[in-house]
């Protein structure tokens, strides 16, 4: 079984308030899953999208080369 984090376990795992990655996951710029009312997120997905969103480059304020933001990004 996949190892399954709570919205506030990846609130600290990646150091960003719980608002941050409730508006992230319901944006579909995080990847989550919605159980009932409450959100599930699985640590791989989430050590990958860590992995892609920083692209050599800090995760808040990351965009591609043409200035606009991608999917991963924080902003």
């Amino acid at each position: 079984m996949k190892d399954l984090l709570t919205l506030s376990e990846v609130s600290t795992f990646l150091k960003v308030p719980k608002s941050t990655i409730y508006k992230l996951a319901r944006e579909r710029r995080l990847p989550g899953h919605k159980v009932g009312k409450h959100w599930r997120f699985v640590r791989e997905e989430i050590e990958a999208w860590v992995q892609n969103a920083g692209g050599g480059e800090a995760l808040v304020g990351a965009a591609s080369g043409n200035g606009s933001h991608d999917r991963y990004s924080l902003n």
